[in-house]
């Protein structure tokens, strides 16, 4: 069973959540996507991250229709979105230029929304979906504690957030921000190095990890780089009897920061083999070896 992590005095998460940005990609019929919601539950993948813009606007709405017709799952899951971004889309013809907007009457309007079309009464948790070069972090602030007044949202986090912003708006909010979801795999160790990860653990604050297979770059990237790493996945593979993902897995879950991690998999099998990382505990020696890899030389 998945392990559930308390991201806040009223949440708990799935520490492996799946991420819907593929959802129309995958094809799935209303019969099909009700059967692999109800596997994932039985796994105990229960948190379930969207955002306003996935599949052109669409994402959102082709869940909420599954839990609109079966009102009792529920209670069985958490869901996760995010807005901010603003896309140009005939699904949202107001929208004339790619830009951010996180002013008070956006996000506001954009919960609201993301409610309508997941057909629920409450979010679990909404993020800011990126930094905003000009966010006003205190008309954020206003925005959450509207939403969380009013019932609408329980807890609020952000995501792609530096230590700096995280800490700006957190500096406007009576509440704490439960999370940032911030990108961490073995391609990419940005969050590992700029202070972020120090002050994620300083805070107790646990983030939710997308692109934990970096997009699938770990099987295909044909750089040096790409080429290193999979030469020591393979030799690790050797060591544990473990597949490439299980091991890139267990190695994000070897970080003091006991992240979530968000999967972007529609194949039920694929989804059941990653859970398979929380029964593979990596060395110090074969994380430094992965971490090496990537690098290009050894630790200092």
């Amino acid at each position: 069973m998945i392990p559930k992590l308390k991201i806040s005095d009223n949440l708990e998460l799935s520490q492996l959540s799946l991420g819907f940005w593929r959802l129309l990609k995958w094809n799935f019929s209303g019969k099909e996507l009700l059967g692999f919601i109800k596997e994932l539950t039985e796994i105990g993948v229960t948190s379930f991250d969207h955002a306003d813009i996935y599949g052109d606007y669409m994402c959102e709405s082709v869940f909420g229709n599954i839990l609109g017709e079966n009102s009792h799952l529920r209670s069985q899951i958490q869901l996760v979105t995010k807005c901010g971004i603003k896309l140009v889309s005939k699904n949202r013809p107001a929208n004339s230029f790619h830009c951010y907007d996180t002013t008070k009457d956006y996000i506001i309007a954009e919960a609201e929304k993301s409610l309508k079309n997941l057909k629920t009464d409450y979010l679990d948790l909404l993020l800011i979906h990126r930094p905003d070069y000009l966010m006003n972090a205190e008309e954020v602030a206003e925005a959450f504690t509207s939403l969380k007044n009013s019932g609408k949202v329980n807890n609020f986090g952000v995501s792609n957030f530096t230590r700096s912003q995280f800490e700006l708006l957190q500096s406007f909010l009576p509440f704490k921000l439960a999370t940032d979801q911030i990108e961490i795999n073995l391609f990419n160790f940005k969050h590992l190095e700029n202070g972020d990860s120090e002050f994620l653990q300083m805070n107790k604050i646990i983030p939710m990890v997308w692109s934990p297979l970096a997009g699938g770059r770990i099987f295909t990237d044909k750089s040096e780089k790409g080429e290193r790493i999979r030469y020591v996945l393979g030799e690790l593979r050797e060591e544990t009897g473990a597949e490439y993902d299980v091991i890139a897995l267990s190695w994000l879950l070897k970080l003091p920061l006991n992240p979530v991690i968000v999967l972007g998999s529609g194949k039920i099998k694929r989804i059941r083999n990653a859970a398979k990382a929380f029964n593979l505990e990596l060395t110090n020696e074969q994380w430094y070896r992965l971490w090496t890899a990537s690098k290009g030389h050894e630790a200092p």
